[in-house]
């Protein structure tokens, strides 16, 4: 393949309508594809954030890195990428929202060092499979008093917030009043089969099968959508998604995807099945680009030339 026959990395991606990505942006079975084939681990980032505008940031779930790591960070990727960070745990399933100041300012910290480069998206709360409705009061206190500033999207997984006779509304609307986004979490195509490997059987193990929902709280839809390691296993569950998310940036909303696969070797292919499929309905929307690492003697593209 040559140059002429690749789509042009984009200049920026603060022009385009909506985002996707992956779980992660390191990966060693992306050698090749997304990075090339003899690359250091120091430039996954950089060389993920050329082929996908976001990125789900899970390793704060466990613990925060130094304000420094997340400014190298920003200086690493291109102009209008973003980073959709995981609250940790201690406030989320340890506290249960409740007495974690510390932790909350600490994260914020962090939050704050991504907003003042450009490059902060929805971050996302997780809630425990254990949080009910009996911890309402927790969740009604936090989402009021979380700074308006930072942009939030909260996941649910304990039944409760699955009853639209009473909690499903209740959390929907406390969610609409203060702004923030519902994560969707669909494991479905993940369930539809007997697992063929042991990615796939640990990952059904371990992911939620909540209910599928398309509700919209906000103005980010915010999707995760758990596919196969067999790409061309999803396209039912691809195509509904297409369509939802075509709408919604039809609807003046801009969408946040990160598609997961059991075995995160097969997630950016996952990630651009799903928008081929959303460019089949908006054909203004441009192709992803393909990936500098094509080129194997590809080196790292200075920034200059990104922002």
């Amino acid at each position: 393949m040559t140059q002429s026959d690749r789509n042009p990395l984009p200049t920026r991606w603060d022009t385009w309508k909506y985002h996707i990505g992956a779980p992660v942006w390191t990966c060693k079975n992306w050698n090749g594809t997304i990075y090339p084939q003899k690359s250091n681990a120091k430039d996954s980032l950089h060389w993920y954030s050329h082929s996908f505008n976001t990125v789900e940031g899970n390793s704060t779930f466990y613990a925060l890195p130094p304000l420094e790591t997340v400014d190298r960070w920003v200086k690493q990727t291109p102009t209008g990428f973003r980073f959709a960070m995981k609250f940790p745990r201690e406030i989320s399933h340890d506290a249960k929202l409740d007495r974690c100041r510390p932790s909350l300012d600490r994260f914020l910290d962090l939050l704050k060092t991504l907003q003042d480069g450009d490059r902060l998206g929805p971050s996302f709360l997780q809630l425990g499979p254990d949080f009910s409705s009996l911890y309402w009061e927790q969740l009604r206190s936090f989402v009021e008093s979380f700074p308006k500033s930072f942009p939030i999207a909260i996941e649910f997984r304990h039944p409760d917030w699955f009853d639209k006779d009473r909690w499903e509304d209740q959390a929907n609307q406390l969610l609409e009043l203060h702004h923030a986004d519902r994560v969707h979490l669909d494991s479905r195509a993940l369930n539809s089969r007997v697992a063929l490997d042991e990615t796939e059987a640990k990952a059904q193990k371990q992911k939620p099968r909540s209910p599928m929902r398309s509700t919209v709280t906000g103005t980010n839809p915010f999707l995760r959508l758990i596919g196969l390691n067999d790409p061309n296993q999803v396209d039912p569950w691809w195509d509904e998604w297409a369509g939802y998310i075509a709408g919604w940036i039809q609807e003046g909303r801009t969408p946040w995807v990160f598609t997961h696969a059991p075995d995160d070797q097969f997630a950016p292919t996952l990630a651009r099945r799903l928008h081929d499929k959303v460019r089949a309905i908006l054909s203004d929307l441009p192709s992803l680009p393909v990936a500098p690492a094509a080129n194997p003697s590809s080196k790292p593209i200075q920034p200059t030339l990104f922002d």
